[in-house]
């Protein structure tokens, strides 16, 4: 993996705030405010980069990683600063706690979050899905591993990096060119849906099965039956690795947001669209660009092609005939007509 970002919208706190000696207030160019972070993100096994919205440097002693990594010293100039120590853990979830000074002497606190670098992301698509699950087939998604590699890290969101509704992370596990991952968007909370690394057969539960790993989203959230994004991105905030649009409106379905129905729905898929996991036709996009979600079922799946073509294009997708939903298994290639 090329890094994990942390976006200001996921940082936990800013604590401590201070300021340096008060300026004269006829002066309109005085700074009284602290750095503010930006972002971070490892930018190798053993980096961790720090932006801030002006130039700072992290105060010594106050530096902290959770779990424990050993920091050996800091480095940098202007708005960034790297963090240089002990190798992070693949996907691992980290918490940093650090003070930030800047030249005129003012200082915040911070914390926030970033996942350990992995150096082997896979490429991986969104495969399949049911926007209309029943009781039986509630709402999942199919990812196909499309070469080999390490999911620590990875994030799939219902919706995008800027705006969604849940979020799945990866924990760490290798992965073979052709295997799949079902990620069960409504649990029902029972002791057998387990999440899989390596043993396929561990979990049960409404359509987990034994030829994919098998991942349970921590609560019941579901996507839309009508409208949707899905994006999958090699770390929370990185690189789009795949996305979805998905919608049965059209440009005249109303006079707002381009017809999406939502300033939330026309902004994710401009995210997709801006991120490169989506294709428009057009210099803007529109619901015409969208897959169209009518006729599918809890077994009839919106799916890609059985060798999972990816054009980033609606042209990609189909739904298949009732009962040929295929989770853990190449798709049917049989096309449902109304």
């Amino acid at each position: 993996m090329k890094g994990s970002i942390l976006y200001p919208a996921l940082l936990l706190a800013s604590l401590c705030t201070s300021c340096g000696p008060v300026a004269d207030p006829r002066s309109a160019q005085v700074d009284l405010c602290p750095p503010q972070v930006q972002r971070v993100r490892t930018v190798g096994p053993r980096e961790i980069s720090i932006e801030f919205d002006e130039d700072a440097a992290l105060r010594a002693g106050k530096t902290r990683i959770t779990p424990a990594l050993a920091i050996s010293g800091t480095t940098g100039s202007g708005a960034t600063v790297v963090i240089r120590g002990e190798s992070q853990s693949p996907g691992r979830l980290y918490t940093l706690e650090a003070e930030a000074q800047d030249a005129r002497g003012n200082s915040a606190s911070f914390i926030a979050q970033f996942y350990g670098w992995t150096s082997r992301v896979p490429q991986v698509l969104i495969n399949e899905l049911p926007p209309r699950g029943s009781g039986n087939h509630p709402d999942l998604v199919e990812l196909k591993v499309m070469t080999a590699g390490d999911m620590g890290g990875a994030a799939l969101y219902l919706g995008t990096p800027g705006s969604f509704d849940a979020r799945l992370v990866f924990p760490a596990f290798a992965v073979a060119a052709g295997s799949f991952i079902l990620v069960h968007l409504k649990p029902t909370g029972s002791a057998e849906e387990v999440d899989e690394t390596r043993d396929m057969s561990l979990s049960r539960g409404f359509d987990a099965s034994d030829t994919a790993f098998d991942f349970w989203l921590p609560e019941e959230v579901g996507i839309s039956g009508t409208n949707g994004v899905l994006s999958l991105y090699d770390r929370p905030g990185g690189r789009c690795l795949d996305a979805v649009l998905y919608s049965n409106r059209t440009s005249q379905s109303d006079e707002s947001y381009r017809g999406f129905g939502s300033a939330e729905m026309e902004t994710r898929a401009e995210e997709i669209v801006s991120a490169g996991g989506w294709k428009a036709a057009g210099p803007r996009v529109t619901p015409e660009d969208a897959v169209s979600p009518e006729g599918s079922t809890g077994t009839r799946s919106l799916c890609r092609s059985s060798v999972s073509v990816d054009t980033d294009q609606a042209e990609d997708w189909h739904i298949v005939p009732t009962r040929k939903a295929t989770f853990g298994a190449d798709n049917c290639d049989e096309v449902y007509h109304r």
